[in-house]
């Protein structure tokens, strides 16, 4: 009898070993409340600064501000033909949908714009549908991107609830709720809708400070490569994770570090170059935006972004492997500096390799520009930019 219930209890742990093992990853993160605490100084009065969150000055007149601001809002939502060169905009993506023979441009703000020929543009269009999920509550969409895989198409954007503090760092950072989460549509046009396996499921580790996450797929399995912020960590990360094969979840147990924003020659230490973030003098190396590619002959790179001796820059990096795994190795110069980047590649229907890439001209607004590129070796080679006449 002792015997048969030892079987019995073995037998029963074997079933509920192999149900733990097939069943889904609990999706449900583990949240506290985290009191806030003392953040990095602030910036100096007209200091260069990214993100926002500098004081007004005291003498500043806001009368009236609310009704302006509406008036603006609206002005920027109404839908209209313009002209490349009037947009302006941080993070350009550009998907060439070969099924529908347009373009569709997408950037931070989450809003699509349409065309046919790379030079006038319909929109901006509202393509999303957050309902439900705790990314309606945040609104603002982060380097948004379309990617066509299978029958479906898919919406990445990076959304931020400040409201939620994951961890607080003394002199440092209050780090709120970042993640890029997935959206699905059976149309470019959308509607793009929540299809996760939990409404507002964190594709990457909830504790993490994550942003500007984009696909790939190698060899049948599909990826999400993405930021891990350096607000966070001091010297950013890039990380990818790799998600189920109907994207609706991570099936990694945990993300792969591909390298550290300090490897970049070009990288420069934000207080040291003078540059403020959010308003705050925080120390530490940026990683953001990045795009997977792969030359005509076969060379896996990426495209990424930091800051340097020209404010923001474009950097590219290259897999020695050949693979996702890497070892990545930087290459030594900007691919393009001048306060330009979070730039994307795409292909023109007729062909040709194009660069997308915002641009501030001193403290102006970042605006897209065109570049020509060239892939036919092992390295891409940036060539002209593309000036259209109005």
């Amino acid at each position: 009898m002792k015997l048969l219930r030892i079987a019995a209890m073995t037998l029963l742990l074997a079933v509920v070993a192999v149900s733990c093992k097939e069943k889904p990853v609990d999706c449900t993160p583990v949240k506290k409340e985290i009191q806030p605490v003392e953040q990095a100084p602030r910036a100096d009065p007209g200091q260069r600064n990214f993100g926002g969150g500098m004081t007004a000055p005291a003498n500043r007149d806001t009368t009236g501000m609310a009704e302006r601001m509406r008036r603006m809002r609206e002005e920027q939502n109404r839908i209209r033909t313009v002209h490349f060169n009037d947009l302006s905009m941080s993070d350009p993506y550009i998907l060439a949908d070969e099924a529908t023979k347009t373009y569709y441009l997408t950037s931070s703000g989450g809003r699509q714009y349409r065309s046919k020929d790379l030079v006038m543009w319909e929109g901006p269009y509202n393509v999303i549908d957050l309902s439900g999920t705790w990314c309606e509550k945040a609104g603002f969409a982060a380097a948004a991107e379309i990617h066509k895989i299978g029958n479906y198409y898919y919406y990445a954007g990076t959304w931020s609830d400040h409201s939620e503090i994951i961890q607080a760092i003394p002199r440092r950072y209050n780090v709120p709720h970042n993640q890029t989460y997935l959206l699905r549509s059976e149309s470019p046009e959308g509607p793009f809708v929540p299809f996760s396996v939990t409404p507002g499921y964190d594709y990457q580790p909830y504790e993490w400070d994550c942003i500007d996450g984009t696909l790939y797929e190698e060899d049948g399995h599909i990826y999400m490569i993405f930021v891990h912020e350096w607000t966070q960590l001091i010297d950013g990360t890039m990380d990818y994770i790799e998600l189920s094969p109907d994207l609706t979840k991570t099936i990694s147990e945990w993300p792969v570090t591909m390298f550290r924003a300090s490897e970049c020659p070009p990288c420069g230490e934000m207080n040291s170059l003078g540059e403020a973030t959010f308003g705050l003098k925080m120390p530490g190396w940026v990683t953001d935006g990045p795009q997977m590619f792969r030359t005509q002959t076969g060379k896996l790179g990426m495209l990424w972004s930091t800051w340097g001796k020209e404010r923001y820059l474009q950097v590219v990096c290259y897999s020695e492997s050949g693979t996702i795994a890497g070892p990545w190795v930087q290459e030594p110069e900007p691919f393009l500096a001048n306060n330009s980047g979070h730039g994307m590649l795409f292909r023109t229907f007729d062909g040709e390799l194009r660069y997308v890439v915002h641009h501030s001209e001193g403290n102006g607004p970042r605006k897209p520009q065109y570049w020509t590129v060239d892939d036919s070796g092992d390295k891409l080679v940036l060539g002209k930019q593309i000036i259209l006449k109005q």
